[in-house]
Order: C-alpha cells, then sequence, then structure tokens
C-alpha cells in the first residue's frame, strides 16, 4: 500500500472529520484522480522530442501515456488537425498517491528558490492546477540524458468538497506546500 495512502485513512480522514463536523467519511473531500499533460510544441519541428516526452513521464508516473493530438487547424502556429502536439495520463488509485507523495516529497523541494505553490490555483468545482516548468525535477528522470527542458500541467481532481476551503485543507493535510498569505504592511511594522 502507498504510504500517503495509509497516512490519508489513518490521519487525515479522522482530522477532516474533526475539522468538518462530519461523521460519514463518504462526505469528505478525497482526492479522485491526478491529470498531467505535457504539451510538446516543438514536436511540429522534431518528432523525437514528442517520443523523449513520453519516455519522461512512463518514467515519471509509471504509466504509459496517450498521446494527443491537435482538434483544429492553426495557421499562426502551423498547426493541422490531428497533428501529435503532446501526451497525457490520468492516475488513480494507489499509483495516484505514490506520484503524489513523489511529486510533494521528492521533486518540489529540488525547485530552485521554491517558495511554495500558489494558494489560488483552484477552480470552481475545488480542484488544484499546478504548472512544473522542467521534468528535470523529479529523481527519476536523468538530466544528462534530457536534451531538452519541457515542463507539464498537473492538476488534482478533488470530489467531495463543498467548497475552496475544504479542498485546500485536503491538499495541506496532504502535505502540500502552499505558500504563505502575502502579508500586509501592518503585520511588518
Amino acid at each position: 500500500m502507498a504510504r500517503l495512502l495509509d497516512h490519508y485513512r489513518s490521519e487525515i480522514v479522522p482530522a477532516l472529520q474533526r475539522e468538518l463536523g462530519r461523521a460519514n467519511r463518504l462526505s469528505l473531500p478525497r482526492l479522485e484522480k491526478i491529470c498531467i499533460n505535457m504539451g510538446v510544441g516543438r514536436a511540429l519541428q522534431d518528432p523525437k522530442l514528442l517520443e523523449r516526452a513520453v519516455e519522461d513521464l512512463t518514467t515519471i508516473t509509471g504509466q504509459r501515456p496517450a498521446i494527443t493530438q491537435a482538434r483544429r487547424s492553426v495557421s499562426n502556429f502551423k498547426v493541422r488537425a490531428g497533428m501529435r502536439i503532446g501526451c497525457r495520463v490520468t492516475l488513480r488509485g494507489a499509483r495516484m498517491y505514490e506520484f503524489f507523495d513523489r511529486l510533494v516529497n521528492g521533486a518540489m523541494p529540488r525547485i530552485r528558490d521554491f517558495r511554495g505553490v500558489k494558494r489560488n490555483a483552484f477552480d470552481a468545482q475545488g480542484n488544484y492546477s499546478l504548472g512544473i516548468t522542467e521534468q528535470i525535477i523529479f529523481p527519476e528522470v536523468d538530466p544528462d540524458r534530457a536534451d531538452v527542458t519541457q515542463g507539464m500541467d498537473i492538476t488534482f481532481v478533488v470530489t467531495g468538497a463543498r467548497n475552496v476551503d475544504e479542498s485546500r485543507r485536503l491538499l495541506e493535510l496532504m502535505g502540500v506546500p502552499f505558500a504563505r498569505p502575502a502579508s500586509s504592511a501592518a503585520e511588518q511594522v
């Protein structure tokens, strides 16, 4: 069993039940899935970059990504409908918790000048999205083999949350390092 999944069941669920005042465990906010997307726009000129991105994403997540294609043609970007422009993975279950643990405890501390992730990147349903600029922050990726640094978008899909504060509290308890809120001038004096 994933270490974070065990921690979630034994410590986070009881803490959320106390804080939110709900006896039913199924009414609590929970992480349903993690969606990871890599848009490889430079793959139009060099198809090897897309293959390399697929290899890196497979190494990072432990799951083979799906290749995404352009839905429509955009002449300004020299993209035609059907061109291969990226890859994506959806993680669920134990693999999702393992990736979450490696992201929060292994990859994020390796980011230079890291002060936490934004607190306000939630959508109306309570899902949280963040962007990573380099895939080499993951220890699984060999930086010597990485020809080009490639970013990725990561979305944490939270279900059962009635508002954004409940989603934020779940992610805080799971270990997401949110940046401190901006302090006002009165607090600095």
